[in-house]
């Protein structure tokens, strides 16, 4: 990785360059700003490459559901994905439409219905619609918001049956007290939203619309949901 980073191959890496290279990780603004954080250990927005090492590492933790601190440094995750196709590390693996969806049969019915009594409008669910459904779980508003953020997948501020679905998925695995990931794993990617993939057998990538968003155009409901008293249906 460090030389797409380090172009005047001088040994360290500035905080502009490494900027745009961590955005395609598909990690939130606030992640990666945390990340930095952690592995600017001097705070002169440079990192040397036992340092850009560390952020590498902290990357890969964001994105399986581990929390970005300094002790996860240490725990076994698989290399962090980018959503750049020259990269070696992104040319093995398996194709991402390969992947069977992590929602089953039996629970996308469930949620399938949930969906439907809720009046979709066009096959669609605004977020005042299924804001009611988020809070009724009692989840923190804080999970709710990073739950509506990674199932809104095309972020255009409304869920389709799929998109519902992976929210539902999140939701209850969250109520099992799983970490509801940082970037939405490819398994979770419904299939009807998958990309092909330019190179035969890459890795399966993070969607470009989540490294590309900007964190205005995005409508969770954390930032419609006020007060934290949870509604019942």
């Amino acid at each position: 990785f460090l030389p797409q980073v380090d172009s005047a191959n001088a040994g360290r890496v500035l905080a502009s360059d490494a900027a745009v290279f961590l955005k395609k990780s598909g990690l939130t603004d606030l992640v990666l700003g945390k990340i930095w954080d952690l592995a600017d250990t001097d705070g002169k927005g440079i990192l040397n490459k036992q340092e850009f090492f560390v952020a590498l590492r902290l990357v890969a933790c964001a994105q399986n559901g581990l929390d970005v601190s300094l002790n996860s440094l240490n725990l076994p995750v698989p290399p962090p994905r980018f959503t750049d196709t020259s990269s070696p590390l992104l040319l093995s693996g398996t194709a991402s439409s390969d992947l069977p969806w992590a929602v089953k049969l039996e629970d996308k019915v469930k949620y399938d219905a949930i969906f439907d009594s809720l009046n979709p409008v066009n096959g669609l669910l605004s977020g005042d619609k299924v804001k009611p459904v988020l809070l009724n779980s009692k989840l923190p508003v804080d999970i709710l918001g990073r739950v509506w953020e990674l199932s809104d997948i095309d972020r255009d501020g409304m869920l389709d049956r799929d998109e519902f679905a992976v929210a539902m998925f999140l939701v209850y695995c969250a109520l099992e007290k799983e970490p509801v990931p940082m970037s939405l794993p490819a398994a979770l990617v419904p299939p009807s939203k998958r990309k092909p993939l330019s190179v035969p057998g890459a890795m399966p990538l993070i969607p470009s619309s989540a490294s590309t968003k900007e964190s205005h155009q995005s409508l969770p409901p954390v930032g419609i949901l006020g007060a934290k008293t949870p509604l019942t249906q």
